[in-house]
């Protein structure tokens, strides 16, 4: 996507000319956006064309970069200083009344840190979203504390970060970089891009790649020697940061990032399952934290809400999650747990009271958005129009969760047609449609997601008593572990969860096969008893979803009876089977 129906200028500053384009009502707070290498201002087109409808969006080429000139000479003229001198041209050309809000990727990231740490800027910047790009000046301070108290630990971080940064020592020497990025790594770069990082193909990166590249090597060379051995060390932000931190970055350790609170006060962390060139692989999630931490240190009076202080808030915090059989139990949980950790949920039962109750209970404990549907998940139309609404309403689903489910017992001879199309069209068809609808949005939109299926320790464990159940349940376990091969290459990571013995009302709702229905009453309350003195709490197994969701695991058994029995079926598949016959207690 190109900058369609940008306004465009011209700065001057420091002998060189830079071209600004401008997308929005400028009477909205000012959003910077500030580039990496090698690219130039488009790299961010589809973040800004998702910011634009409520803020006044900026963005630049950095000198010597797209159709901004470059300084001549080179060698000397991209240096921080001048970097920092760029920057506030731009934004007293483009907002130069208030503040304006930095976002950075990269090397635009690094250069911002700088100017929100300089005297000179203070009172310039009203807030700073950084990724993939760390301040040099804490850089150096990160090396050198690793190198004066070295401990196993920080040694072994000093050395990954040394093997990531091998592409800063070949930038480092003189005419190579240049030659490759004219010759064959030019050419090649679009294709390695898209292979490796997963960007999407399109008209991105630009032309002026290869100048690009060439000119921004001096980046490095004007920089990155200088800061790392004399670090500043006042390097304090006088701007609230936010920090996003792609988990799969080739480039930049996660560890970098330790202690940065002594130099951020504040600090906003997030976390995405993504690669380096988020800007491109992950528009929809970079663009709502931008706005959710704009509006906040703009003012702008978003209804309040109880802020969320979950374990994977840094992870799950303004992600979209759709949860079904949301109205109690494991469903209602992991809807909590989403919610505390500042996720927006989708509460999905076929109770409708239930359902919005979790909505509403969800508000509280800290989602800044909570919505209740009522749709039976067997129903294949209901569905459809279910994934329809909400991706026109509340946008696409980053993390489904299918945990609608129902009990049945009993022989395979008192089972009835009509009980295995029940089980079968909730436990197995419900998963089905919830893959298929909302998947396909998720594959469609091409920015990854999580699929959590919701499974059973009787998907491998056999039982004479649970033959309609068990299948269904191990349908949906082979089902999750197909769709996951599936998807690995999109970016979408499939789990199947199998809980075991925990204390939910599915005892209570249970079917009992080939029994009257007192005898089935009794059954349920015997099994309600059994649960309840096991008292296996949902809770535990919610935790369990999100650390499938933040680990991406392929199969969870949750308790330690599924545990065991996951184990038995691997390694002892005899004694599970002679233990299949054994009679239930009921």
């Amino acid at each position: 996507m190109t900058l369609e129906g940008a306004r465009e200028r011209r700065v001057r500053t420091g002998g060189v000319e830079l071209c600004v384009a401008e997308l929005g009502d400028a009477a909205n707070p000012t959003v910077v956006l500030v580039h990496g290498y090698p690219d130039s201002k488009e790299v961010w087109s589809e973040v800004a064309s998702r910011l634009a409808a409520r803020f006044h969006v900026v963005l630049y080429d950095v000198r010597g970069h797209g159709r901004s000139t470059a300084p001549r000479p080179l060698r000397g003229g991209f240096t921080l200083e001048k970097l920092t001198d760029d920057f506030l041209a731009v934004a007293d050309a483009v907002s130069p009344d208030r503040p304006v809000h930095l976002v950075g990727h990269d090397w635009g990231s690094v250069q911002s840190w700088e100017f929100v740490t300089v005297e000179r800027t203070r009172g310039r910047v009203a807030s700073f979203t950084s990724m993939s790009g760390p301040s040099l000046d804490h850089f150096g301070h990160w090396i050198n504390k690793r190198l004066t108290r070295p401990t196993p630990r920080r040694v072994g971080q000093l050395l990954g970060q040394g093997a990531k940064s091998w592409y800063v020592y070949l930038l480092h020497t003189p005419v190579l970089p240049e030659l490759a990025w004219r010759g064959p790594l030019g050419t090649r770069w679009p294709k390695i891009l898209e292979r490796v990082e997963k960007v999407p193909r399109g008209d991105y990166p630009t032309s002026s790649l290869r100048t690009d590249a060439a000119h921004g090597a001096w980046l490095y060379r004007d920089n990155v020697r200088a800061r790392l051995r004399r670090p500043r060390t006042d390097a304090y932000t006088h701007a609230p940061v936010q920090l996003v931190t792609p988990l799969g970055d080739a480039f930049l350790s996660e560890r970098l990032y330790d202690e940065l609170e002594l130099w951020a006060p504040g600090l906003v962390r997030r976390t995405l399952p993504a690669k380096h060139w988020v800007p491109r692989t992950r528009p929809d999630q970079l663009a709502s934290w931008i706005t959710e931490f704009v509006t906040t240190h703009e003012g702008a009076g978003r209804p309040a809400v109880t802020p969320a202080t979950g374990r994977y808030t840094e992870r799950f915090g303004g992600q979209l999650v759709l949860v079904t059989g949301a109205g109690s139990g494991i469903g209602r949980a992991t809807a909590f747990a989403f919610a505390e950790s500042g996720a927006r949920v989708v509460a999905v039962d076929r109770d409708a009271e239930s359902a919005a109750r979790t909505a509403e209970l969800a508000r509280l404990i800290g989602a800044p958005e909570a919505w209740a549907e009522t749709v039976d998940v067997s129903d294949e139309q209901a569905m459809e129009k279910l994934a329809e609404k909400v991706a026109a309403e509340y946008g696409v689903v980053d993390v489904l969760v299918n945990n609608a489910g129902i009990g049945l017992s009993g022989s395979f001879f008192d089972t009835t047609p009509e009980d295995w199309k029940k089980v079968l069209d909730v436990n197995l068809w419900g998963v089905i449609h919830g893959c298929r609808l909302f998947g396909k949005q998720m594959a469609e939109r091409g920015q990854g997601g999580h699929i959590v299926n919701t499974a059973s320790a009787a998907a491998f464990q056999p039982s004479k008593a649970l033959p309609a159940y068990s299948t269904s349940k191990a349908a949906v376990l082979m089902l999750s572990e197909c769709l996951r091969a599936e998807l690995s290459g999109q970016g979408i990571g499939v789990s199947a969860i199998c809980p075991g013995l925990v204390n939910t009302n599915i005892t209570f709702t249970a079917h009992f096969a080939g029994v009257d229905a007192a005898e089935e009453k009794r059954r349920q309350k015997k099994s309600a008893r059994l649960y309840g003195m096991r008292n296996y709490p949902p809770e535990k197994v919610a935790d369990a979803i999100l650390r499938a969701v933040v680990r991406d695991e392929a199969v969870v058994p949750v308790t330690p009876e599924a545990r065991g029995a996951h184990l038995m079926s691997r390694f002892a598949p005899r004694a599970l089977r002679a233990m299949a016959r054994l009679e239930p207690p009921l």
